[in-house]
């Protein structure tokens, strides 16, 4: 009688389990030798991991949770540029050559240790040719186009709209129907004052598309919650599932839990580039 396959668990420096999807996607060898380099960090909901304008020590690469890459106005105003989870990285323009902070980077749900790297070691191993620096090339291009569709999204789209795919894009990165999120951070992340997201939150809570207490966030209609979101929400996954960084799902209701594993078009494209290193190494 054959013997059943069991896939083994990536194990981050601490034993905690692997739920990066870059670092999933990577040949065992691979992630083998950036094991070596990775140190762990304690989640603080708040704390600035990286700051405008100052230079960049660390790279990160979530594990769990939400993380904001924001712009700070001159009046101390915060917007949101950028949202990553464990689908991505924080300090991609470290790859494209700028080592200085475009924004504050920042917590906002979390969800345990995450991993990071030093920029100098992160620059290293991303110019040398490789699985690694080929998926973090394609995670580049998806956050530029997630950046490019969240810039329409916030200049055409109401509020309410725009609350409900933040919400929808946080279950699916937390994994979980219920996450913590201060209604003061999500103003940010909308670009509003605080009075007019406890104004959206309360009219979605009426419905019964959520519940909210003392900064804890629980959905209880998910379908519902994305009928009342704007076409960005699927946009921004079908562009993360063209790349093969994102699991299609058969139905939306599965979509939590594609965030987790990275797709088998990610990890074919690290083996084949693997293959080819090692072609091109024995020649």
């Amino acid at each position: 009688m054959p013997t059943p396959t069991v896939r083994s668990i990536r194990l981050l420096p601490d034993g905690t389990p692997l739920q990066n999807r870059l670092l999933a996607a990577l040949p065992a060898r691979d992630y083998a030798r950036l094991l070596e380099h990775l140190h762990m960090n304690i989640g603080v909901t708040g704390r600035t991991l990286q700051q405008q304008g100052t230079p960049v020590t660390d790279v990160y690469f979530p594990n769990g949770g939400v993380f904001s890459v924001t712009n700070e106005m001159r009046d101390g105003a915060l917007v949101e540029v950028a949202t990553v989870g464990r689908e991505g990285m924080l300090g991609i323009a470290v790859f494209l050559g700028d080592y200085s902070g475009a924004g504050r980077t920042f917590q906002q749900v979390p969800d345990g240790p995450f991993p990071s790297m030093s920029a100098s070691r992160f620059v290293k191993e991303s110019t040398t040719p490789g699985p690694f620096r080929d998926v973090v090339a394609l995670y580049a291009q998806a956050n530029l186009l997630q950046i490019m569709q969240c810039t329409a999204c916030n200049a055409l789209h109401s509020v309410k709209q725009r609350c409900c795919r933040w919400l929808l894009e946080t279950q699916d990165r937390v994994g979980s129907p219920e996450f913590l999120l201060k209604q003061q951070f999500l103003a940010i992340m909308l670009g509003v004052q605080r009075p007019t997201v406890t104004l959206v939150m309360r009219a979605l809570q009426d419905r019964g598309l959520i519940t909210t207490k003392y900064g804890r966030i629980r959905v209880l209609k998910r379908r519902m919650l994305e009928k009342g979101s704007c076409e960005c929400y699927e946009v921004i996954r079908a562009h993360f599932q063209r790349l093969g960084l994102l699991r299609p799902s058969g139905t939306r209701r599965q979509s939590a839990s594609s965030y987790g594993r990275p797709t088998s078009r990610a990890r074919r494209r690290s083996e084949e580039s693997s293959e080819s290193s090692s072609r091109r190494s024995t020649r």
